[in-house]
């Protein structure tokens, strides 16, 4: 998985390794910030599983806080999306999730070269941000969000064959949702 290759016994500011993790899905980023957040690794899944049952995701259980291959982890598109979609209204993801490379800053004074591997924040107008991801079983992947005027889209692709396909597809369904579809408005707060 990807890292940030953070120093052994060094202190990180969160939100630089907040940072890490949106820019360049570290995985030792993740777990730091897990084992500061809840003692543990282990404990922090748990909290993950508990947020993942009160949110009503239903073809979700997380085992690990990268999302790399573990027995009994697993998600759904759907669910996916609905995860996302919280993500998108965090204020740190929005300061971040567009960032295309970054030079991080240990403090050694060592550096690390952060890489957006989502290519459609330089590509794709409209684009908030994504998380790509790979595995064995789910393949190429990612879930996504573009915002044109009032419009908010996310996306999921699961199961690609190939980097390239996924911002393809993805590009394809905000292509096609931004021309189909537009926001109406049912009811003002004033017509009570």
């Amino acid at each position: 998985g990807s890292s940030a290759y953070l120093d052994h016994g060094s202190r990180y500011k969160v939100t630089d390794l907040i940072k890490t993790v949106i820019v360049a899905s570290a995985n030792d980023s993740t777990v730091a910030l897990a084992e500061h957040i809840a003692g543990t690794e282990s404990v922090f899944v748990s909290k993950m599983n508990k947020v993942a049952s009160d949110l009503n995701l239903e073809n979700t259980h997380f085992e690990n806080s990268t999302g790399l291959p573990a027995e009994n982890h697993y998600s759904s598109a759907k669910d996916m999306a609905k995860i996302y979609g919280l993500v998108c209204e965090n204020v740190l993801y929005k300061k971040y999730s567009k960032i295309w490379t970054d030079v991080f800053v240990h403090p050694s004074g060592r550096k690390t070269n952060l890489v957006n591997t989502n290519r459609l924040v330089r590509t794709y107008d409209g684009i908030e941000g994504g998380k790509t991801g790979y595995t064995d079983k789910a393949r190429f992947c990612l879930t996504a969000s573009a915002r044109r005027g009032d419009m908010r889209l996310v996306g999921v692709v699961i199961g690609v064959d190939d980097s390239k396909t996924r911002f393809k597809e993805m590009s394809n369904l905000f292509d096609y949702g931004f021309s189909n579809f537009k926001n109406i408005s049912l009811a003002s707060a004033e017509s009570n």
